[in-house]
């Protein structure tokens, strides 16, 4: 008699507008039918899908997710831990899904369910943060950036996109600048900067006009977006311009590059935000790419 297929599937009932709460069981229904015995575990609290991975993750043959941005990052977070990670399956449920996006993955439920069971392995790089903990797809500072983690769930789930933008207008009066040393390769820049970006993706909150859109996910690589803070109402025009219309002007305000790895220095804690959760509050930062550490399912 041939073993049954094990999954542990993660999901989060309260992301996006709580959708999974009429799907599951087809979904449930689709993954019998593909021979898998299928394990449910319905996040409590924060950090639950990291322990839950932790604790049951190394005897299964798959790990899916359903949810946001936050609970695949709490997922692949419990999965670098494993010492032979399964294959990830996700089935997005959030308001935005930026690396689902990214990585071509159905918005629909049921057709990303159809496409953990069909799918294929694709490998993909993964973001250490500080030694010790991870980030899918964004870690950034700055202006906006806490605005993804303070806006309240009902608020997304209402608003979606209309609830970033709602926020980050209210925070454009109270945009602070940092004192860093930032340095890769061999390259460093020093100065007072108000946004950082380090990411793996073509989309960060549902907008893809602020990263490469030929941004490859497990070329070893981050693309680095840097913004000086400016001194004037015109440089934060130029700013604006250089970011959204794509003008060619260069503009000594607005750094992009790419690398493999950066450290970052600070005169004073700066808070971080890893996958639109809050990831601590530091004066000294170092983040590595994990050249194709996991899998993901999908159509290929």
């Amino acid at each position: 008699m041939n073993r049954k297929k094990q999954m542990l599937l993660i999901v989060n009932p309260k992301s996006g507008k709580a959708q999974i709460r009429t799907k599951l069981l087809d979904i449930l229904d689709l993954f019998g039918a593909a021979g898998y015995q299928v394990q449910v575990h319905i996040t409590q609290k924060a950090l639950d899908a990291r322990e839950t991975v932790v604790r049951e993750g190394a005897r299964k043959d798959l790990i899916v997710c359903s949810g946001g941005d936050g609970t695949l990052n709490e997922t692949i977070s419990g999965m670098m831990q494993l010492k032979n990670p399964p294959q990830l399956g996700y089935i997005p449920a959030g308001s935005t899904n930026d690396f689902a996006s990214s990585l071509k993955i159905p918005k629909q439920m049921l057709t990303a369910a159809r496409a953990v069971v069909s799918g294929s392995g694709y490998p993909i790089d993964i973001g250490r943060f500080c030694g010790d903990r991870y980030f899918v797809y964004v870690a950034g500072f700055g202006a906006f950036t806490e605005v993804s983690y303070l806006t309240p769930q009902d608020k997304k789930n209402v608003l979606g996109h209309q609830a970033y933008m709602l926020e980050s207008v209210r925070s454009l009066a109270s945009i602070k600048s940092y004192s860093m040393q930032i340095s890769w390769e061999d390259q460093v820049l020093e100065g007072e900067f108000i946004f950082g970006m380090i990411t793996n993706t073509i989309s960060v909150g549902g907008f893809k006009g602020l990263v490469d859109q030929n941004a490859a996910l497990n070329d070893g690589l981050f693309e680095v977006l840097l913004i000086r803070t400016p001194k004037t109402p015109v440089e934060f025009s130029s700013i604006v311009t250089s970011l959204f219309l794509k003008e060619e002007q260069a503009n000594d305000l607005v750094y992009r590059f790419k690398t493999s790895s950066l450290q970052i220095q600070s005169q004073e804690p700066v808070d971080w935000v890893l996958d639109g959760e809050f990831g601590g509050s530091r004066t000294g930062v170092e983040i590595e790419n994990l050249c194709q550490t996991l899998e993901i399912r999908r159509n290929s």
